[in-house]
């Protein structure tokens, strides 16, 4: 097997709007589709990056349970971005009214990099790539 690229990330939302506002408003992703399942009652919506890079597959279902999730627990650590400007992604966030943690500098890579979190607290990475 030869694995190419990660092809997407699966994310069930406690609050599809709010999730939806989110991830394209705040982070800037694109709906490539957006889908309501009758049978399921459910979204499934499928973002991408601003390059038209598919991402996020999004999904909402009724009365999903609840995971514990921060970054040093099991199953899923973090979701990461990486950005050209991490001062610049940092003043985009906040402004949007998003809190992001102090900024902090890659022991082995040296470049910049901070936390925030989505609307379940699942926690995000901006990473400058520059």
């Amino acid at each position: 097997m030869q694995i190419k690229a990660v092809h997407h990330i699966a994310i069930i939302a406690s609050d599809y709007m709010q999730y939806l506002r989110f991830y394209t408003e705040i982070l800037n992703l694109k709906i490539i589709s957006e889908h309501y399942r009758d049978s399921r009652q459910s979204y499934k919506t499928d973002l991408a990056l601003p390059d038209g890079t598919y991402v996020v597959e999004l999904f909402s279902f009724p009365s999903p349970p609840q995971r514990v999730s921060h970054p040093e627990a099991c199953e899923l650590r973090h979701l990461a971005f990486a950005v050209a400007d991490i001062d610049k992604a940092i003043a985009e966030v906040t402004a949007k009214g998003v809190e992001c943690e102090p900024v902090r500098i890659d022991e082995y890579t040296g470049r910049k990099f901070t936390f925030l979190q989505d609307p379940d607290k699942l926690p995000i990475e901006l990473y400058g790539v520059q």
